[in-house]
């Protein structure tokens, strides 16, 4: 299989479990949490964990792994309290890829919440700048859905987060994630349409800076701003869309993560086969 792909799975028992659970599925590159998503906590590991959640990924060749940070942290907020909270458990979850040899961290750059878009980019920018990335890690924005004042809709927010960034722009890259772009209004199923996606990307970010796909489907329809994960191919994006997504020679080499619901089918496993299936 000379397709980087997986799911976020689980590290309830040990990271290295992880391992285990990807292999179950047939994958061969993964996403986990740090610590737990919904909350402010992030586990810290020791030397040794590191050691052997590496020593198995590379017996079973997995690799790269991305740490999704949690869903709590807001860059862009103008809160002072809630700013620093954020830098600090976006700092913990850097370290923790650093401690586990883990190659991304990737994080949903956050909402103004009425400070409108400019302060919320300058805002984002400034908590970058604020972290120490360890050198064998990339901090990884995702696009976002855009409902309300979320930021990093288009590739052009994403583009000016990071050119206001004073950080090394080698230590930053992008995660576009499927269900999100769909969402936020760009085609990916008609190939004219897919085509512009791409060159809005070229123009805007640069394909080099995208390092990791999400593969999602969506349960809503184009540009609704609503971020609802769909099984692969069960959902508005469709076969047509992921037939062009996974078969697009500007992603070819880039790990695919699936973070699907698994409503439609039994689980994670499926919906890799479904994305085998897709690729020519």
């Amino acid at each position: 299989m000379n397709i980087r792909i997986g799911a976020h799975v689980s590290i309830s028992g040990g990271v290295e479990k992880a391992v285990e659970r990807q292999e179950e599925i047939g994958g061969n590159t993964g996403q986990i949490f740090a610590g737990s998503p919904r909350t402010w906590s992030v586990s810290e590991y020791e030397d040794d964990d590191g050691e052997k959640f590496q020593d198995s990924r590379d017996e079973h060749d997995q690799n790269p792994y991305v740490i999704h940070s949690t869903y709590l942290v807001n860059l862009a907020t103008p809160k002072d309290e809630l700013f620093q909270k954020s830098i600090d458990c976006l700092q913990a979850e850097l370290d923790a890829a650093a401690q586990l040899g883990v190659e991304y961290v990737v994080f949903h750059p956050g909402a103004h919440t009425g400070s409108g878009r400019e302060n919320g980019i300058e805002r984002i920018a400034e908590g970058i700048d604020e972290l120490d990335i360890p050198e064998n890690v990339t901090l990884l924005l995702e696009n976002t859905a855009g409902k309300g004042t979320t930021l990093g809709k288009s590739m052009g927010e994403l583009r000016e987060m990071i050119h206001e960034a004073e950080t090394d722009s080698e230590k930053i890259g992008v995660c576009i994630d499927t269900c999100h772009a769909h969402a936020a209004g760009y085609e990916l199923r008609e190939k004219e349409g897919f085509q512009d996606f791409l060159q809005e990307i070229r123009e805007d970010i640069g394909l080099e800076k995208v390092k990791v796909l999400h593969l999602n489907d969506s349960k809503d329809e184009k540009g609704s701003e609503k971020d609802n994960h769909q099984d692969i191919g069960c959902g508005e994006i469709g076969d047509k869309g992921f037939r062009n997504i996974v078969n697009a020679e500007e992603f070819e080499d880039l790990p695919m993560i699936l973070e699907t619901p698994s409503e439609e089918r039994p689980g994670y496993k499926e919906n890799l086969e479904k994305i085998l299936e897709l690729r020519e």
